[in-house]
């Protein structure tokens, strides 16, 4: 049973994430044909894989995969992300996928399941990102693969990237750096095996609007967005394109094997 803090934390995310679902799902940048290629080539997946979507949210990535492998489950805690998922299914006539709802950081799974298990734009929401990969590497079959899509800012930006992101969603907890995620798997025993890095760009106010932060937050959300303009203070290389801000999320994915 999670703590009381964990407890409070997945009821914010719930939240977040019920409000979230359909404007995260029809954002165009979420299901960037580019990045999609970039997961397929850095994982390797191949028709008989069988493939775990930790945090999968309204199931871009396991739909993405389904059309290559063999099956993919797909877990979330929230029920209105794993709604947009099967709606997504279906728009898609995809047969070989399952949805489960859940907490990730006790997989409902068998050890040494799946030949690949995924997690994209998670772990930034995780309390104790070691224990969910961890999980990922226990249900992960030997010889398998594990692989972690997540924003690694910049060490010497991370702060006021994360005070930024805190602001914008409330269920952010932490980013990662790449050294962080570095030592995680280490810790595991998960030699990273690829590494790949690019920028997702989005503009600033279709962000806003497909987030939901707390009143008055848009406004100091904005203000560090131009402070950024001037400084890069914030590592997302921000700029001014027909009147609008864009920004980049510095994305990596991260490969691993298990021995």
């Amino acid at each position: 049973m999670p703590d009381i803090k964990t407890q409070e934390h997945n009821k914010n995310i719930i939240s977040q994430f019920t409000k979230q679902a359909v404007p995260f799902t029809k954002k165009m940048e979420h299901s960037h044909e580019g990045a999609f290629r970039l997961m397929v080539k850095v994982t390797g997946v191949t028709k008989d894989d069988t493939v775990l979507d930790v945090a999968c949210g309204s199931g871009l990535v396991s739909c993405a995969l389904a059309g290559i492998v063999n099956h993919v489950t797909g877990i979330d805690i929230t029920p209105a992300m794993i709604e947009q998922a099967k709606l997504l299914q279906n728009s898609k006539k995809l047969e070989n996928l399952t949805w489960k709802i859940g907490d990730v950081t006790s997989l409902p799974f068998e050890n040494d399941s799946f030949s690949l298990v995924i997690t994209r734009y998670s772990f930034h929401h995780m309390m104790d990102p070691i224990s969910v990969l961890s999980e990922m590497k226990r249900v992960c079959k030997p010889g398998g693969r594990i692989a972690v899509i997540d924003v690694t800012p910049d060490k010497d930006k991370a702060d006021r990237y994360n005070k930024m992101e805190k602001l914008r969603d409330p269920s952010h907890a932490k980013a990662l750096t790449i050294n962080e995620f570095e030592s995680m798997f280490n810790q595991l025993n998960i030699a990273i095996q690829k590494t790949e890095s690019y920028g997702l760009e989005m503009d600033l106010e279709g962000q806003l609007k497909a987030s939901f932060p707390n009143p008055g937050d848009e406004v100091k959300i904005r203000e560090m967005f131009e402070e950024d303009l001037k400084s890069n203070n914030l590592g997302v290389n921000s700029s001014i394109k027909n009147n609008k801000i864009y920004f980049q999320y510095p994305t990596s994915i991260m490969m691993g094997h298990k021995q």
